[in-house]
């Protein structure tokens, strides 16, 4: 877990917050060293501003923008209660709208098969290679993918699925299996889903 800001005049306060987490707090506005930060972090998912968004995006780690600077379309100008029932779908959606404009579904479709989110995609422009898997015990032989089973990692989304190849991989790799098979793929989400 990481945390940080790129306010000065929150420094105080974001390092008080860091601190009950027992971490250290990151304020900087320098975006190379918040993508250093972030990259050895690894993390699952990023919550930040534009720039964590980029940032995430070329490490292939899903993020919702969260906080300025954000879009002009995520200060949408109408009614907003927040009490009652009308007030909870206020709420409600005031979390699931950056998640989901996070994600940016409407573009994944249309850039689905551009090379920047192939698996075998370059690093960023900036020359940072997306972070390193984390090294498995190897089985006998190399571990295949069988067809079937690279087809049905297919349908994952891109921005996960090279978390799902190394954890499977990691999974075959534990389990002295060679090939990895559909079923290898569901019996992996299970282990690491729990």
């Amino acid at each position: 877990m990481g945390l940080g800001t790129y306010s000065r005049e929150y420094a105080r306060e974001v390092r008080a917050a860091a601190k009950l987490y027992g971490i250290e707090a990151l304020v900087a506005d320098d975006y190379l060293e918040v993508e250093a930060a972030v990259t050895a972090l690894q993390p699952e998912l990023v919550l930040g501003t534009q720039m964590e968004r980029h940032i995430a995006k070329r490490l292939g780690v899903p993020c919702a923008v969260i906080s300025a600077p954000v879009h002009v379309q995520d200060f949408p100008a109408r009614y907003a209660p927040q009490m009652g029932w009308e007030g909870a779908n206020v709420l409600f959606d005031t979390w699931v709208h950056p998640l989901m404009m996070g994600l940016e579904e409407h573009l994944v479709g249309m850039f689905r098969g551009d090379f920047e989110f192939g698996s075998d995609a370059a690093p960023s422009h900036l020359g940072h290679a997306a972070p390193a898997a984390e090294p498995a015990a190897a089985p006998a032989g190399p571990v295949t993918w069988a067809p079937e089973a690279d087809k049905e990692l297919g349908k994952i989304p891109f921005f996960v699925r090279g978390k799902a190849r190394r954890n499977t991989e990691r999974f075959a790799a534990d389990h002295g299996l060679a090939t990895i098979t559909v079923d290898t793929l569901y019996d992996a989400k299970a282990h690491y889903g729990r």
